[in-house]
């Protein structure tokens, strides 16, 4: 009883992804393959003794927290608790801007986030250190909440980076060698002593049949 069980699941797919365009805190909409992605997790997690699922407030999040919500099997797990703490890192000036872009117009900026430098903020956003820092602080207050229990997390991309890195002891600024898929499963359990890493970047739930013609060219 003294352990928390956690999936955390990265948002469906959305147009900018595709466009490699930062989001940060931007309130990007799902896609049409991020919708189906969505509905894919929700089937696969139906089964799951869930009890609560929380969500970055961003839409992108929501929508796929939501869909993973109708397939719960608790009443409370149906209502999907939003938590600021799960959102995006904030990329200040670099949101909105596509990878080529930012090498362009922020050369020296590019180099230090493609570093990975743990004090660097775009002019606006937060630095990884400050990111490691809100996550860490996030799961600790919810997971604190549910011991015994099993609970989803739906974040983004940076926050499931950090996740990964409190759960493996990895340094800020280290390479990241480990996928962050969006809709993968990853599982994890906390306890007030250490957050572990049980599995990671599962995906075999979005091999079980493609979108349709229409969907594909759409998204």
């Amino acid at each position: 009883m003294g352990a928390t069980r956690i999936i955390a699941v990265r948002h469906g797919e959305t147009a900018w992804n595709v466009d490699t365009r930062i989001q940060g805190q931007l309130d990007i909409a799902l896609n049409d393959r991020g919708r189906w992605q969505a509905e894919r997790v929700g089937a696969a997690l139906a089964e799951e003794a869930v009890v609560r699922i929380y969500s970055s407030d961003l839409c992108r999040a929501h929508a796929t927290a939501q869909a993973i919500a109708r397939h719960a099997r608790e009443p409370l797990a149906r209502e999907v608790q939003l938590h600021t703490g799960l959102r995006e890192r904030g990329f200040g000036t670099f949101e909105g801007q596509t990878w080529a872009e930012i090498e362009t117009q922020w050369p020296e900026e590019s180099l230090r986030w493609k570093r990975r430098d743990p004090d660097f903020a775009p002019p606006g956003g937060e630095t990884p250190l400050q990111v490691h820092a809100r996550v860490q602080r996030t799961v600790n207050e919810i997971a604190s909440q549910h011991l015994g229990e099993l609970i989803v997390l739906v974040a983004h991309g940076g926050v499931m980076d950090m996740l990964y890195r409190l759960a493996t002891q990895q340094p800020i600024g280290s390479t990241r060698t480990w996928e962050l898929h969006n809709a993968a499963i990853n599982r994890l359990l906390w306890t007030p002593d250490a957050l572990t890493l049980v599995g990671w970047a599962d995906t075999h739930h979005l091999d079980q049949g493609p979108l349709d013609d229409n969907s594909v060219a759409s998204s």
